[in-house]
């Protein structure tokens, strides 16, 4: 009887011991090297013994490792709440990855979605990674405790409020309530929903819209941690839902906007709430800005009867910048009085609304600009935020007037702005702009913004948007412009732009232009042709002797001083090549392709076609693109054409527009335009050992000239395809394929025309579903010249087999790696025939299958029948 009692109130202590566990999370924070602070927290239930007793947790730390961990504050919070929080600390062997778990003997009973809740184990987990490469880290805090009421057929939303310290992305799932080990709860169920639960990944609200029946659920959130698109940790939030039924309407705060401050800024941004009922409401904050040890935002805690109205306030300073805004969630509770309520049915619930707030770095001011003849000097004041860490440098042709919106950081794509330089320095504020090394080219006005960089990828605002011209002390080609077309006796012109504001104290002359050309855009192999001694007058070149018929040619034009003491480069502008076209024969049309490298801006391309006539080139046509498609033409007869390109330079000071003729290029249409694909269709006939292919006439849908087919096959999936045969009647789109060494295998077709041009290959179809190895059941190895050998059927394509025959004491019998098998009955090991009775079989068959060989395994029995017969039979 002693013993009855004992046992009965030990399971008493052990269920008033562990139905206490509402909800939990684990955070840490790295303290040095490897070691990290974890800090655990429980909701529990208030009434439960087991909140007196339970002064640590076991936790295991993901690496083969388990330490208590003590409690270090309990408190008690309305409801039947206590939060408990326990801390410890635990140094890793070194970088990897680790789960680190708590595990707490029973949730609380009757959680209406956890199958016998009481005797499921509450565990909650955090997923650490250690690697150099990507920082140290520290978890989110969740500073809003998820211990909120809800009410049938009302909206419940919760967000943990997530304050990541290093400024790390957070994405947010829903997830399944985890039990012993850490792993899903088996038979675990979401919550019954009216219309949805889900949660935001975005913002992290948790909506269920709405609770359908009362009863206390339990939730799971994941909070994911991201840096540089590398997910560095996940945080699973067990929380607790209690739903009842109520006549009470939850309190409203007035929608909130997101917004973003410049840092130094006092933000102040008013918060309304209201309750319906008319009962006492309490308005509370959670969040980030108000955690902060440097200048925390205020928002404290305050009640109202039926309207309620305070004041975020935010003194913001240079260490609150970063890339990721701070979230702050306003919470308002009601007492759960309403006309209609009475003590049974009086919940508290809440409302809550989210702010976004993005802290922003002040644009780097006083922009100067000093440009040279090639370059430009950017310089700058260092920003007054000392977190910056750099600087980068936009650059465009041309003022744009860009003005950033309130929010609008960096600067935006849209403006025509490039990034050209990063300055990795806080204390450097100055950039020559020399275009790569290359030099800015002449004749454009150049535009910047600089804006101020952070530590985690947080971007200024832009400065002020300066401009300036280049210093014009440099020659500036204006023309390049063929003459005559001839593989020999071909003519280029080359006109540029005479100096004006170089210094000619530092180089007083006499002045002389080298001139350099090269074959090619690009002036690869520039050489010395030519030097002019007059650069007032002399701004003009007509080479000569050339083979433009063939290729393009670039020109560089240098600018010395050499008198007799005072030899050097003043400095030369940059390559500009002669238009070259390129014609391409279609059918019935020529594709012309005009190819150039210059320094001005061409707007427009005038094509011109000899007529065949008049002899003359008659203009067909201008676009502003470097492609023109000349149609409506006759294959089989020739067609010279010329173009004419039309820019210039930004700065009025050249001349403009600027004219350049291309060579003169002729060609013969062609049909080169490939048919469109068929559409294949494969199946395999696996009696006939056959794949059958169908496929589609190109002719009926999309052209006319498709004449025959190409069919091509590959045996394996990673393999090349190769061609199989070809079809020459265009309305044959059967074919049956009999392959030799497996029926498996991927076949395309392609369409061809009547001038021999080829489709792309049609939809990949692979086939792999026919099997042909069969082993008997029933065996007679009795002497009498029938079915005296166990073999399969009639069988192809299989390389080996693994076959294993036992007896029924588990004795292996026989075993070969022959696909004829050819068994006599005998025992392998001592030659004896075996006895009548039932064998089982295990065979792997190796075959030739779309990825390769590949096993099937096949299991059975073989009844053996091994008596000899007599003769009286």
């Amino acid at each position: 009887m002693r013993l009855i009692y004992t046992s009965i109130l030990f399971l008493f202590c052990l269920t008033s011991f562990a139905t206490h566990n509402r909800a939990g999370e684990i955070t840490y924070e790295h303290v040095e090297g490897y070691k990290y602070k974890f800090t655990i927290l429980t909701y529990t239930y208030t009434p439960s013994l087991a909140n007196a007793q339970r002064d640590y947790l076991l936790v295991s730390w993901g690496d083969g490792t388990l330490s208590e961990v003590e409690r270090i504050i309990q408190e008690s919070l309305p409801d039947d709440y206590d939060r408990n929080t326990y801390v410890g600390y635990h140094t890793f062997p070194g970088p990897g990855t680790f789960e680190v778990i708590m595990s707490d003997p029973n949730r609380n009973l009757g959680v209406e979605n956890i199958p016998n809740s009481v005797n499921v184990v509450f565990s909650i987990k955090t997923i650490l990674l250690i690697n150099p490469e990507i920082g140290n880290n520290s978890t989110p805090v969740l500073t809003n405790p998820p211990v909120d009421w809800a009410a049938v057929g009302q909206i419940f939303i919760h967000n943990p409020a997530a304050f990541d310290p290093d400024g790390d992305s957070l994405s947010y799932k829903l997830g399944i309530c985890l039990g012993e080990s850490g792993e899903n709860i088996p038979g675990y169920e979401y919550p019954e929903a009216s219309t949805s639960l889900y949660v935001n990944s975005i913002n992290g609200d948790l909506v269920w819209d709405a609770p359908v029946e009362p009863g206390i659920y339990n939730i799971a959130m994941f909070i994911e941690e991201w840096r540089r698109g590398i997910k560095i940790g996940k945080i699973v939030r067990d929380m607790q839902i209690e739903v009842k039924s109520t006549n009470n309407k939850p309190p409203i705060i007035e929608p909130l906007e997101d917004t973003c401050v410049l840092e130094g800024t006092l933000l102040e941004i008013p918060v309304y709430a209201s309750d319906p009922d008319g009962g006492m409401i309490t308005l509370s904050a959670f969040g980030g800005p108000l955690l902060l040890s440097d200048s925390p935002a205020l928002f404290p805690v305050s009640e109202g009867d039926g309207t309620l109205v305070d004041t975020f306030v935010w003194q913001t300073v240079c260490a609150h910048v970063r890339k990721n805004p701070y979230q702050v969630v306003f919470k308002v509770k009601d007492d759960g009085t309403c006309p209609t309520c009475d003590e049974d049915n009086r919940v508290s619930l809440v409302d809550q609304k989210n702010l976004n707030i993005t802290v922003v770095g002040p644009a780097p001011e006083n922009l100067v600009l000093t440009p040279t003849s090639t370059s430009i000097f950017v310089d700058w004041d260092q920003s007054s935020c000392d977190k910056a860490v750099g600087y980068f440098i936009y650059r465009r042709i041309s003022y744009y007037g860009f003005v950033p919106e309130h929010c609008e950081t960096g600067v935006p794509a849209y403006t025509g702005y490039t990034l050209v330089a990063t300055v990795d320095s806080l204390i450097n504020t100055s950039y020559l702009d020399n275009n790569n090394g290359i030099g800015l080219p002449q004749g454009y006005e150049y535009c910047y913004m600089v804006t101020a960089f952070y530590p985690d990828g947080a971007e200024s605002y832009a400065s002020e948007e300066i401009c300036t011209d280049l210093v014009k002390g440099i020659p500036t080609i204006t023309n390049v412009d063929v003459i005559e077309t001839d593989p020999v006796e071909g003519i280029i012109n080359v006109i540029w732009s005479k100096p004006t504001e170089f210094d000619t104290l530092l180089a007083p002359g006499p002045y002389r232009y080298l001139i350099y050309r090269s074959e090619g855009y690009w002036g690869e192999s520039l050489v010395l042709i030519d030097s002019l001694e007059n650069y007032e007058t002399d701004t003009t070149y007509l080479d000569s002797a050339l083979n433009t018929f063939e290729n393009p040619y670039s020109y560089k034009i240098e600018f010395w001083n050499v008198n007799d003491t005072l030899r050097f480069l003043i400095g030369s502008p940059h390559v500009a090549s002669s238009v070259f076209i390129n014609l391409v024969p279609d059918d019935n049309a020529v594709i012309i392709n005009i190819n150039k490298n210059v320094p001005w801006i061409d707007t427009a391309y005038v094509i011109y076609r000899k007529n065949n006539l008049s002899m003359a080139f008659d203009s067909i046509g201008t676009t502003p693109l470097i492609q023109f498609r000349d149609s409506v033409l006759q294959n089989g007869e020739e067609y010279c054409y010329k173009v004419k390109t039309a820019g210039g330079y930004d700065d009025p000071m050249f001349v403009y527009p600027i004219i350049n003729n291309s060579q003169i290029s002729c060609c013969i249409p062609a049909d080169t335009t490939a048919p469109c694909k068929p559409q294949l269709f494969v199946t395999s006939l696996c009696d006939s050992m056959a794949n059958r292919l169908t496929w589609t006439n190109p002719n009926h849908y999309c052209c006319d000239d498709v004449v025959s087919y190409k069919i091509y096959y590959k045996p394996v999936f990673t393999a090349a395809f190769t061609f199989l045969t070809a079809i020459m009647n265009v309305n044959d789109t059967l074919y049956f394929h009999y392959p030799e060494n497996t029926i498996a295998g991927c076949y395309v077709v392609t369409a061809v025309d009547s001038f021999n041009n080829e489709s792309a290959f049609s939809n990949w179809v692979c086939v792999d579903e026919c099997t042909y190895y069969v082993l008997p059941n029933v065996f007679t190895p009795n002497g009498d010249g029938i079915n005296d050998l166990y073999k399969p059927g009639p069988y192809k394509y299989v390389d080996h087999v693994e076959m294993k025959i036992f007896d029924r004491w588990g004795i292996l019998v026989y075993e070969t790696t022959n696909p004829d098998i050819n068994w006599d009955g005998s025992y392998m090991k001592n030659g004896k025939m075996v006895t009548t009775g039932v064998y089982y079989y295990i065979c792997d068959v190796y075959e030739n299958r779309l990825t390769g060989i590949i096993p099937r395994n096949l299991v059975g029995f073989i009844h053996i029948f091994a008596e000899e017969k007599t003769n009286n039979e």
